[in-house]
């Protein structure tokens, strides 16, 4: 039996074929493309207690919006992970800093702009754009870290020239490290 391979339909066939073939292997073609979920793992999302059965089965009557019996509070919880001798000494009362926290606060400084978290947000949101098909398949590399790369010696420098003149912190320019040109070739790592 002979075969005609001037056929399109044959050839088109065959060219599916091969690409669904190299759809195959770890899936990283699939992940690409987006036809593979990554659902998170529900066990790690949230920390609840594990259940438990009651001592006896008269259980009371739920009250809406109160705290649950059988798990303590977050920041005990916390405190227990970091230190667990400190969940059974005596703490300062709430609102008091203990002389240990008031001579970190006396050393750090000048109190920060009222506004930095929302420009910290702003200018994270700005570094990720999203990445289009297109851009993934053509431009297989990872892009460069978001973002700039301050130059940590001028900094400290200029940090320092503004404390001395009592200046705020934030006058000035920050300096950045420049980025090296790469050249079209150059970023290419044959092995």
């Amino acid at each position: 039996m002979r075969i005609r391979s001037s056929n399109p339909f044959f050839a088109l066939a065959c060219g599916t074929l091969l690409m669904l073939a190299g759809c195959g292997g770890d899936q990283s073609i699939a992940r690409t493309l987006g036809m593979v979920r990554d659902a998170p793992d529900e066990f790690t999302v949230t920390t609840r207690a594990p259940l438990v059965m009651p001592p006896s089965y008269d259980l009371p009557l739920p009250a809406p919006g109160s705290p649950r019996p059988q798990e303590s509070p977050e920041r005990v919880q916390a405190e227990q992970a970091l230190v667990p001798e400190s969940a059974l000494a005596a703490t300062p009362a709430e609102g008091q800093d203990s002389p240990g926290q008031e001579a970190l606060v006396k050393l750090a400084g000048p109190p920060a702009p009222p506004h930095i978290r929302r420009t910290v947000n702003a200018e994270s949101l700005d570094d990720q754009p999203p990445r289009s098909l297109t851009d993934r398949l053509m431009f297989w590399q990872s892009p460069p870290p978001p973002g700039t790369v301050v130059d940590a010696s001028r900094e400290a420098q200029r940090i320092r020239e503004n404390a001395a003149l009592g200046q705020p912190i934030v006058d000035g320019d920050t300096p950045i490290v420049q980025p090296k040109r790469k050249s079209i070739l150059g970023s290419i790592d044959p092995f």
